[in-house]
This record gives C-alpha cells, structure tokens and sequence, in this order.
C-alpha cells in the first residue's frame, strides 16, 4: 500500500510539473470519490473503522463552493461477542471558502449540516441523527481538472455528547467553469503576436466577444461595456443611469409611450396628448378641479363646483345671475362586462352607455365623471393593476361616448379608483362582482 502512494504522489509530482493554469473555477462542477478513516470516541462504544464515500459539488465563485456528501462506515459494537456490526450512512451538504484559488495548492475550510443513520445487529432498533460538521482540507492540482485530495472533519451528532473524527483521500475531478485566461494569453503574446478580429484591443485568444463593431468600448473580455446592465451597451444607451433591473427600450431608456415625461411602467394615463402637462401620475393636470386640463383652460382659477364651459370659463345664465342653484348629483351604473385584464367595449353595451349620452343631450349643462372600480382580486400581485385597469376602463367610455355619440370632451372626465370604493363585500364571489362596474356620476342643475 506504501509503494502505491508513493507511486501515485511521484506521477502527481510529474504531471503537475507541465501545468498551466491550474486552479478553482467559478461556475464548475466536481466529483470527489474518497476512502479514509472513522474514529469515534472512546465511550461511544464502537470501534475505528474505515470508510468510502462520495462527494459532489458546485462553485459559485473562485472561492465559494457547496458540496453534497454521502458516506459509508462498517463499524463494530465494543466487547460484544457474535453479531455486532454496525453500518454507519453518512450523508449532508457543506459550504467551502478556497484559499489561494490560482494556485495549485488549494487549502481551504469547510462547515455543514447533514445527518447520520445507523443500522446494528439484529434486536437493536435502527437509529437516525441530526450532525453538524467542520474542518479543513487541502487540494493539489495534477492537471487544470485533476486534484488530489485530503479531508478531515469533526463530527458532531446532535442531542449525543460524542465527537467523531473523520480523515478523507481521494482524487477531485472538475468540470467546465469560466477559466482564467490573462496569464495563458500573456505567455503566447511573449513568444508569438497575436490576432484581433475585431480590432476592439483584446486579442483574439481572450476575447470572449470576437465580433464586436469596430469603435465599440469593451471591458477586459472584449464585450461591449453595459453600466448601467441593462443590455443596451454605452455607446448606444442614451440613458446610461437606468436603476436596475427596470425595462428600456431599444435606446436603454424607460419607455414613455406618450412621451410625457412619466415612465409607462408608473403611467396611470398612459395616452395622454403629446406636449401635455401632465402630474407625477402621468395625467392631464387640471389645478382647479374644473374638469378642463389646463393647457385648455382660458379661465384657470375657477372656484370649485363652478359649471363651465369648453375653455374652463363660468357658464352663467341671465336667469340664474341672483341665484346660484347647488347642482344635483345622479349616479348610472352602466351593465358593462370586459374581458379579463382588457379595456375594450363590445358592441353589444352601445345601448348601455347611450343613456349616458341621452341624458347629457337633453341636459346641456351637465358634466360626467366616468368612474372606474374593481374588485381587490389582483393575479399579478400588484395593487397598482387594479388602478390603472379601471383607469383605462373609464377612459375607455369617455372615449366612446365622444366618438359615438358627439359629446364635447369638455364635458366627461374619467377616473379609476380600482378596489378603493367597493360597494358590497370583496369576501364572496357576487360582492367581488358587484364591485367590478362603471359608473356615470352626472351632476347638473335641477
């Protein structure tokens, strides 16, 4: 057995004289097969025994890696005559942190948690424990993928005062993984020149994105540079300082359908007219709540409950000059149905909506607010949904009753107010359903 490892540490010596790049990979996978040695305690009762096993793991970085292990240990009961094997499972995950991961001689420290089972002769019952486990362990790279191995770990059953040993060898295998090139592409440069496809200053043998435009700022890979990681590269990104993980558009910019300066993805009016002043929510702004956006509004300033006309001026009658009369609210629940998480009407509520539009015909002075609500159901987990749903709803009236029926846009506004003023109880499916409506509140003079 001693000439065989004798053997094997001389050919390891010979192979490792010629490697290159030896080291621990990020984003490679391993398999670590081993034999060793198991020693319990003294009052354990059981006595040192070998032991074989396995190991499979993962690093996320060159320094971090996880593994999984399974192993097996033939032990024998103490003073005990006839059967008194017992087979002993290992099994658990561990967390490592590599030292010197370039190097052929890796050291490094491992913890983990994982559990034991052991199986004893006939009459006694099979038994299964929690263990913690620490300790170290070193590698030595033959070739860029091959390393020997060596282990040792404290063992700690739970709920036991006992402390085991465990001594592990074994050969480690590696497989694919990000390999570090600089030094590989330093040593061919000092003997031969190297290519540049693209001509963007890193050579050909290192450079991960061999077809970059010419002129394109790369980093260290030869990839286009991207600060802002949001898959616009810099010289095309006209907005470099995108927060994180936000959607752009093909410039790298937040996409602004109306182009009103308020993101789509916050937009509760996403089409609005384009030069509109429009508030942080994206919609027209109208400072004295008269119904006319301010950009049309000849009359700004106009005192609250004012009707007025198309241009946001005071509509007084000759009759009405030494009485102002308080206007009366009517409330019409239009029986419209849309398609789930859409805004379109069918023509099958063109009727429905008409009678809004009969009552503003025969009543010229009145205004309407086409409201919006929903039930507080949302699939995507966004309130915000419900909002913009029933806003685009509203809209979605406002629109038709402009289009169909000839009313001065003057004279309708839309809000969507989502699950926030339910009339019936969001707890059963026909409260859920009678909060999903529209309503027309009209206000005229009686």
């Amino acid at each position: 057995m001693r000439k065989v490892f004798m053997l094997l540490l001389l050919a390891a010596l010979t192979l490792s004289s010629g490697i290159a790049n030896a080291e621990i990979r990020a984003h490679s996978f391993s398999v670590y097969p081993f034999v060793g040695g198991y020693l319990f305690e003294g009052n354990e009762g059981l006595k040192e025994s070998y032991l074989v096993g396995i190991r499979g793991g993962y690093n996320l970085t060159e320094r971090i890696g996880v593994e999984g292990f399974f192993h097996y240990v033939p032990a024998e009961i103490k003073d005990m005559s006839g059967d008194n094997d017992v087979d002993l499972y290992g099994y658990g995950a561990e967390g490592l942190y590599y030292f010197m991961p370039s190097g052929k001689l890796v050291p490094f420290v491992a913890a983990g948690l994982g559990g034991i089972h052991y199986r004893g002769p006939a009459g006694l019952d099979e038994t299964n424990k929690f263990a913690l486990d620490y300790g170290a362990g070193l590698k030595f790279f033959v070739t860029d993928s091959i390393a020997l191995r060596a282990d040792v770990r404290h063992v700690i059953p739970f709920n036991d005062r006992y402390n085991d040993l465990l001594v592990a060898l074994g050969v480690n295998f590696d497989f694919g993984g990000n390999r570090r090139e600089t030094a590989q592409y330093e040593q061919v440069s000092s003997s031969k020149s190297v290519g540049d496809a693209d001509r963007d200053g890193v050579p050909d043998d290192v450079d991960r994105c061999s077809d970059t435009p010419y002129g394109l700022a790369v980093d260290k890979d030869g990839c286009s540079l991207d600060t802002d990681f949001d898959g616009v590269p810099d010289t095309f990104d006209k907005c470099p300082g995108t927060v994180y993980g936000v959607i752009v558009d093909k410039d790298g910019c937040v996409p602004d359908g109306d182009k009103d300066g308020v993101p789509d993805s916050i937009d509760k009016c996403p089409s609005t007219p384009e030069g509109v002043i429009v508030d942080k929510d994206g919609c027209t702004a109208d400072s004295d709540n008269d119904g006319v956006a301010d950009y049309l509004d000849k009359c700004s300033g106009t005192p609250a409950g004012m009707v007025v006309d198309k241009d946001g001026c005071p509509v007084v009658k000759e009759e009405v000059k030494k009485e102002v009369k308080t206007p009366e609210k009517i409330t019409m629940t239009l029986k419209i149905e849309f398609d789930t998480a859409k805004a379109v009407i069918k023509k099958k509520y063109h009727k429905e909506i008409k009678k809004v539009a009969d009552f503003l015909k025969e009543h010229p002075e009145a205004k309407a607010v086409i409201e919006g609500h929903t039930d507080n159901v949302d699939k995507f987990h966004n309130p915000e949904n419900n909002i913009k749903l029933s806003q685009a709803r509203a809209e979605s009236v406002r629109q038709y009753l402009m289009d169909h029926f000839g009313i001065d846009p003057s004279r309708i506004t839309a809000v969507g107010y989502g699950p926030n003023r339910p009339i019936a109880s969001n707890d059963t499916a026909s409260g859920r359903k009678k909060n999903r409506r529209v309503e027309a509140v009209i206000e005229s003079l009686p």
